[in-house]
C-alpha cells in the first residue's frame, strides 16, 4: 500500500507545483489517502466499498449545486 509507485495525484491538483491536493493509493480491498504536501505523515485507509460510496456521494452532491 505504501509503495510510492502506487500513489497518484488528482489531475485537478492545480497549476505550479501541484502540491495542494491529496494522493490516493488503491488496492482491491482498500483505498489510502494522504496529503501531497506531507506524504510521510499519517495516511487514512478506507475499505474499498466505503470509499466508492463516498466518491459516489460526492459526485451526486456536486451535480445538484
Amino acid at each position: 500500500m505504501t509503495d510510492p509507485s502506487n500513489w497518484r495525484k488528482s489531475s485537478y491538483s492545480g497549476d505550479g507545483d501541484g502540491d495542494n491536493c491529496v494522493e490516493i493509493a488503491i488496492t482491491p480491498t482498500h483505498t489510502a489517502v494522504r496529503d501531497s504536501k506531507a506524504p510521510a505523515r499519517a495516511t487514512l485507509t478506507f475499505p474499498a466499498p466505503s470509499f466508492t460510496a463516498f466518491i459516489s456521494a460526492l459526485k451526486r452532491s456536486t451535480r445538484s449545486v
